[in-house]
Formats: structure tokens, sequence, C-alpha cells
């Protein structure tokens, strides 16, 4: 009976550390960061794809209303926003990667912006990826472009503002 009771001594404080150590992982998947009542609609050009294990990101540069060029700031350089996705292989598997997406593919992506006014986001409704050398007309998306390409099942999300 001694060694059951020493047995509950020592094994319940470590479950309860262990529980308390693992809480931050939870927290990395809290939507929380995000301003969910917000969508926010870009056709951008990507700079590069950041295929983390955890969340696939594309970096890209905004185009302008023409769709004739990125936006930029006032020192003339690219504005780059980012957009974060699921995981590398469910989205490889969706058929987004650093070789389908390539410096320089023009894409179209609905995104809740970040609430701290950072220019990323979370993915939110369909990405639609123009053909090669193919832009949208003028205040178009890629989803309006004859021969795009669907990724995921949902259209291309409707821009908020709230």
């Amino acid at each position: 009976m001694k060694f059951i009771n020493k047995l509950v001594n020592i094994a319940l404080p470590l479950s309860v550390l262990a529980g308390l150590l693992a809480m931050p992982v939870q927290a990395h998947h809290s939507f929380a960061m995000y301003d969910m009542r917000n969508v926010k609609l870009f056709t951008g050009v990507v700079t590069r794809v950041d295929p983390a294990a955890n969340h696939l990101a594309i970096f890209f540069a905004p185009m302008n209303e023409e769709r004739t060029n990125v936006l930029r700031d006032e020192n003339g350089e690219p504005i780059i926003w980012s957009v974060e996705m699921q995981g590398s292989a469910a989205m490889a598997r969706q058929g987004v990667s650093v070789n389908a997406f390539p410096q320089g593919t023009v894409f179209s992506v609905g995104l809740h912006p970040l609430r701290n006014g950072e220019n990323a986001g979370s993915r939110q409704g369909g990405l639609f990826k123009c053909p090669e050398r193919t832009p949208p007309e003028p205040g178009m998306h890629c989803d309006s472009v004859e021969g795009s390409v669907q990724i995921g099942d949902d259209p291309l999300a409707e821009a908020t503002l709230d």
C-alpha cells in the first residue's frame, strides 16, 4: 500500500506539470490574433513561399486596382503581405507548394487580417491562381480569368469591412 501511495504522490504532480507544459502548444492554434469579423481580398504577386510544417505561408505583393503593378511604400519598395494556411503537407495535396507557386505567380486570396495591424492574415475561402503572365482585368481577381486554377472547393471570399 505504501508503494501505491508513493507512486500516486509522484505521478500526480508530474501529470499536472505535464498538462501545464502542454498548454502553450494548444494555444498555438488559437485564432484570437486574427480579426475574424473582417476579410481582406487580395490579388498579388508571390515573392516567396514558406513551407513550414505547421502552417504554409505565401508572401506576396498586392497588385494595384489596374493590375499593372504591385503596391509600393513611400520608398518605392513593394508592400509585402503574408497569408497563413494549413500545414505544408495538407497544402501540397491541394496543389500549393514552393514549386507550384514560384516567385512571380499571380494569385487571389481572402484573409482574416491580424488584429495588430501587421500585413498578414489567415486564409479565408478559396484561393485562385492566375494562368502564367495573365493577370486579371482591372478591379477583378484570378477567379475571373479563363484558365485559372482553383485551390479548395470554396469560392473566393468576399471582402468585408467592420
